[in-house]
């Protein structure tokens, strides 16, 4: 699995993640808020299976040695 999301899109994606479960975990939202599960998961594993499909990185490719 190589990695395609990196830097700030990673950044966003951790925050907006861990602000929808917090939501969700005080009622603020709805159970739907738990849905920043999928967004944190991303930005943590630096992997986004839409991305690898659509062929985005937001990472800089490693050269090779």
């Amino acid at each position: 699995m190589l990695n395609n999301v990196g830097g700030i899109d990673r950044v966003l994606r951790i925050l907006v993640g861990i602000v929808l479960i917090a939501l969700a975990a005080t009622g603020v939202v709805g159970w739907w808020g738990y849905l920043g599960v999928l967004p944190l998961a991303t930005g943590l594993f630096r992997f986004c299976p839409a991305y690898g499909l659509l062929g985005i990185r937001t990472c800089p490719m490693k050269k090779p040695e």
